[in-house]
Order: C-alpha cells, then structure tokens, then sequence
C-alpha cells in the first residue's frame, strides 16, 4: 500500500482489506481477512459491519497513514489484541497491552468450572485468584456472582493496573479487590470457598515452538512454569489447602498434556473429587478438586 503523491491511486474501504489480506496471507497470518477488518475499523472507529456498508469509501491520508502504522506492527507479529488495545472474553471487553498476557477462549472454561462447583453457595463466598493478569477471570465471575467478596493476587504491579482498570470499566470494583503478592503472601488470613489461577504452565520447550506473537511479545512471566511447566502449579498444589475453607474448591488452567499430572499432584496434597474438564477444543484443560471436610466451616461474611 504504497502512496506517491498526486497521482496515488483511490484507496476504497475495500481496495485497502484486499491489500491488507494478501499481504497478511502471504506472511503466514492466520485469519488475515479478520485481522484486517478488526485494524481498519479500528482507524475508521466503526464496527465491522459499517466496513462492509462503507466499502466503497475512499480513505484519506492520515487514515491510511495510520492503517500503515499498524500493518507494519503486525508484521512484526504484534499480536492484534494489543494493537487494538482490547479482547473479548467471557461476552466482556477487556483492555489489555504488553503488561498482560491476552486473555484465550480456553480459559472461559475456567470460570465456567468456577461457577458450576460453587452453585450450592452462589449467594455468598470468598473467591481468591491468583496471577490474575488483565483480571479476566475474578471480573468474569464477580459479574456472575456479583454477591461473592472476590480477591485477585498478582506479582505484577503493571499487571494489577491493567485489571484494576478492568474492574473499573466493567462496574466490578466494589466486589473485587487487588493485592500484589507472588501467590498467596498476598492473600487474606481468612480462608476461601473458591480458589482459581491460570498459572505460567508453558514448558520451557514449548516455549521455544510457540509463534512469533506469543514468544516475542506477551509476558514470559506469565507464560512460562519451568522445565516441565508444572513449577508454579505445584506450589499451588501445596499451599492450596491452607487457605480454602472445608469443602472449598480449587480450579487450576493446565497445558493440554497435564492433566494426570496435575490430577496426581493434588491427590498427592490430599485433595478429593479431583476432576478434569476439556476446553471447546476438547483438550484437557481444567483440573479441579475438592478440600477435604476437615478445615474451617462455610463463612458467608465478609471483610
């Protein structure tokens, strides 16, 4: 999309989604016909579906300036989630950069396991979720159980100003709150009825097979959980139990290949009613499980 004065040709709506589609087929991008329409918009500040009603409307300069900016950007593999500033999860629009990993489709399963092993106490409960991120999660489920106290820990603090500007956006400040902490030194002395975490679990080989976009651009520190991808899930294994109330329940994010592992490990911490959900893609992706009856009772109060 190269311009040179007065004789440049009209770039439409159209011409320009074209252009932008082949170049990003051709460089190996996934979805380049989206992609283009979510960057154009963008510039445009209109939906999708105005660029279909405004096809034939010609760009001007600063507009297709602009579109440039963010095409040269992509081909760096920038992921399109932080060119745009936004993504989409659980049918709510958070803002994301550099300073959170992008919130994945996958892990909507996550909150939807939260929800349905904690229905018998959808009124009242204590949540806390570790290594929150962009705060997808915590948000997610404070707005379906907006009568929950729910806590969110990150060891971040560019990251927790990311979510707490989240909860901000999505009206969720009142039943969330933000602590900075590596894991649960940041947690609350009382004990919870739901823990949940999308912990580092990408294996340091893995690490080095995942595309351009990932690797060269979203926080490692959230990514990545030692040799095996276990290092940071173990640790919440271990000290899970600790802090959940009798009959608690924790929810963790897994690798796809992690499942017995995981399963093995939180036996092994003397969890029970251990189980394993797939995610749309039907990969094992959540492990769950049960505190046994034998710590604090129910508390519906909060602090």
């Amino acid at each position: 999309m190269q311009t040179s004065g007065a004789q440049d040709a009209i770039w439409t709506v159209e011409a320009v989604l074209r252009w932008i589609s082949g170049d990003f087929k051709a460089r190996g991008i996934d979805s380049p016909r989206l992609e283009a329409e979510l960057l154009v918009s963008l510039v445009l500040g209109c939906t999708r579906i105005q660029l279909i009603v405004d096809r034939d409307r010609p760009l001007v300069a600063t507009e297709l300036a602009r579109i440039r900016e963010l095409v040269a950007r992509r081909r760096k593999r920038e992921p399109v989630a932080y060119l745009t500033g936004r993504r989409e999860f659980y049918g709510h629009e958070f803002r994301v950069d550099r300073r959170v990993l992008i919130p994945r489709p996958d892990t909507e399963t996550l909150v939807e396991v939260a929800l349905e092993r904690t229905r018998d106490h959808s009124l009242f409960g204590r949540m806390l979720d570790l290594c929150t991120g962009s705060g997808n999660v915590a948000i997610a489920f404070a707005k379906e159980r907006p009568t929950w106290h729910v806590e969110a820990t990150d060891i971040s603090p560019d990251a927790l100003e990311v979510a707490r500007m989240n909860a901000l956006r999505l009206g969720a400040v009142w039943n969330v709150r933000f602590r900075r902490g590596d894991l649960f030194d940041a947690a609350a002395p009382r004990p919870y009825d739901l823990i949940t975490a999308n912990p580092p679990y990408v294996t340091l080989r893995e690490m080095q097979e995942v595309s351009a976009d990932v690797r060269d651009h979203e926080p490692h520190l959230a990514l990545v959980g030692g040799e095996d991808g276990l290092d940071v899930i173990r640790r919440i294994g271990a000290q899970a139990g600790a802090h959940l109330v009798a009959g608690g329940v924790l929810a963790l994010e897994i690798g796809c290949e992690q499942g017995d592992a995981t399963r093995a490990l939180l036996e092994g911490e003397g969890f029970i009613d251990v189980r394993v959900d797939r995610d749309l893609g039907g990969r094992p992706r959540v492990v769950s499980a049960v505190h046994p009856e034998s710590g604090a009772a129910f508390d519906p109060a909060w602090d």
